[in-house]
């Protein structure tokens, strides 16, 4: 079977679902993206690789319960399933292994 990878922006909302935890929601995952990456992104950009995630079976979500502060509406909380968490395992390793050919990278430990 080949090997699955995923894009920049699909690795980085992956991440940031494990990261996250139990608060791994749309709008948690956009801000916790731009505090680290002073990267804007938008909040149906992230849903759509939040959908995506889930199809590929990357992630998995439930239904939070409804909190006054959202109106009564419930949140989607995602979370990491073991094959997320082996995709991204073995892009961090390939990428350790190509990082290591780049001579000037080889006195960094990575």
């Amino acid at each position: 079977m080949a090997r699955e990878f995923l894009n920049d922006f699909e690795e980085l909302i992956l991440s940031m679902i494990a990261a996250l935890d139990e608060n791994a929601y749309g709008a948690a995952i956009a801000l916790e993206v731009e505090k680290w990456l002073g990267r804007k992104v938008t909040l149906s950009a992230v849903h759509v690789i939040l959908y995506r995630l889930e199809d590929k079976g990357y992630a998995k979500s439930k239904v939070g319960g409804a909190t006054s502060e959202r109106g009564g509406r419930s949140k989607r909380i995602y979370t990491i399933t073991s094959a997320g968490i082996a995709v991204l395992r073995s892009m961090k390793e390939t990428r350790t292994e190509i990082w290591k050919l780049v001579p000037q990278l080889k006195s960094v430990h990575i």
